[in-house]
């Protein structure tokens, strides 16, 4: 029977006058892709040195495998993997030597550190770049690398922190799959990202994190129905008069409309036949327009009605 990987509970770190996780409660099942979604200062990245025992907290409990997690809880630590945002490798070791040194830390026996080795190499596509040093890698594969050593040990839970920033959009997709297929394998993994996007293709479940605290957990499709907006429209529209757009957002279901540079967004609560009622207002106003589509909520959406903040704003600041 599947149980909690990691449970936290009460939370509290503080660096001087700055709450950095405020009364967090957390919890990972086993089996599971659990998505960490905040922006810059949210807590994702301390709460996971709390998870990890390298950082000291002033309140609550952390607990890994169902044990308290300690800084001297190393057999707890070998059956984690941690793949963190900054690229940690020696670079006057091969790739091969890399993942080796790093599988080594945890597998003593050399038989089965040999086979697991090989099996990072092929899992990370870095075959034909065994015998490269690190400053002969490109960005994506050097990405690749940090996370082959991270996981060479077939660890039971993988901490991943931002691992795809400033990767090439195929890095990106390998690391993803990659992502997905250790946890068909049978690890469980907790993974902090600034891009939504990558959220919702791999992630079973989700936390936002804000100011230190929880604001929100669920699928996907349980944040998306916490929230007032059912659907986005787009419109293409040129000289929109004033009055017009005052008279849109007293149609039925719309709640907010914005118009610039020829481009009007309308956020409809949910409901049937937005669209529809939409451009029949067009018509009866015999109002040109041009491209129309629309949208379901976002992550990001979710973000910036819960919060007030876009999330892929704050990823840029």
């Amino acid at each position: 029977m599947a149980g909690k990987v990691v449970e936290i509970e009460n939370l509290v770190k503080r660096y001087k006058d700055l709450v950095a996780l405020d009364h967090l409660d957390l919890a990972v099942e086993e089996g599971e892709v659990f998505g960490l979604l905040g922006p810059n200062g949210s807590g994702k990245t301390t709460a996971i040195n709390c998870i990890l025992a390298l950082l000291h907290f002033d309140k609550g409990s952390v607990k890994v495998f169902g044990e308290e997690m300690q800084p001297n809880s190393y057999g707890i630590k070998k059956q984690i993997g941690v793949v963190l945002q900054n690229v940690a490798v020696f670079e006057e070791l091969t790739v091969q030597e890399n993942i080796d040194y790093f599988c080594g830390l945890y597998v003593r026996d050399k038989k089965t550190r040999r086979q697991y080795v090989e099996d990072a190499v092929v899992f990370s596509g870095l075959e034909d770049f065994r015998k490269f040093y690190p400053k002969k890698l490109s960005g994506g594969l050097l990405r690749r690398l940090n996370i082959a050593c991270g996981i060479a040990h077939k660890p039971r839970l993988i901490i991943l922190d931002e691992p795809t920033v400033a990767v090439d959009p195929q890095s990106r997709n390998r690391i993803l799959e990659g992502i997905q297929e250790l946890n068909r394998q049978g690890a469980t993994v907790i993974y902090t990202s600034h891009y939504m996007e990558e959220v919702e293709q791999i992630c079973s479940r989700i936390a936002i994190l804000d100011k230190g605290r929880r604001i929100a957990t669920g699928t996907k499709e349980e944040l998306k129905s916490m929230i007032k907006m059912g659907e986005k429209i787009h419109v293409e529209v040129m000289g929109l008069q004033p009055f017009q757009l005052e008279e849109i957002k007293e149609l039925r279901h719309v709640y907010q409309a914005e118009y610039q540079e020829g481009n009007l967004e309308i956020r409809c609560s949910k409901g049937r036949h937005n669209l529809v009622h939409i451009l029949d207002y067009f018509r009866k106003q015999e109002i040109p327009f041009g491209r129309v589509y629309s949208e379901l909520p976002t992550l990001n959406d979710v973000f910036l009605e819960i919060t007030g903040k876009e999330l892929r704003d704050s990823a840029e600041s």
